[in-house]
């Protein structure tokens, strides 16, 4: 089972939508928190709709605990400072994509802990800011799950 995982997600629709695509391609989700919103929220509620029981949610205090319960898992983190972009990497069932705030993306902190190879991108044009988080999200975890040769789905 790949994992996905929020580093500080602050806008609940996206994190909703999230949990949302997790119960649909299987993957386990992990927030990190602080949030920036309640995780009761009725947006997150509404964009999540009735998945939120199909999912495997997790949440973490901080990256601090994230990581430690991680131990032994590859983490890929997914940040416009990547070194390469995110189909060029051999997924393993167990690897965790790692994904900043809406925000601020992640610390440098975060992306300093982890080795190049495994700091990835999403291609965009000359410019371009971001992508909205769930879609990042969608375009990566199903690029993982394709390479597994979408395990388990139907």
């Amino acid at each position: 089972m790949l994992h996905i995982a929020l580093f500080q997600p602050q806008i609940a629709p996206n994190t909703g939508n999230i949990i949302r695509l997790a119960a649909n391609n299987g993957c386990r989700l992990h927030i990190i928190e602080p949030m920036g919103f309640d995780f009761e929220e009725k947006k997150l509620r509404r964009a999540g709709l009735d998945y939120h029981d199909l999912a495997n949610v997790s949440r973490y205090p901080d990256y601090a605990h994230f990581f430690q319960a991680m131990a032994g898992r590859r983490i890929y983190a997914i940040t416009t400072k990547g070194s390469r972009f995110y189909h060029q990497v051999s997924y393993q069932s167990d690897d965790v994509l790692l994904f900043g705030s809406e925000t601020s993306g992640l610390p440098d902190s975060v992306r300093d802990s982890l080795p190049a190879e495994q700091k990835i991108r999403i291609p965009m044009q000359a410019g371009a800011r971001s992508l909205n988080l769930s879609n990042s999200v969608a375009i990566v975890s199903y690029e993982a799950w394709r390479q597994l040769q979408f395990a388990g789905g139907v």
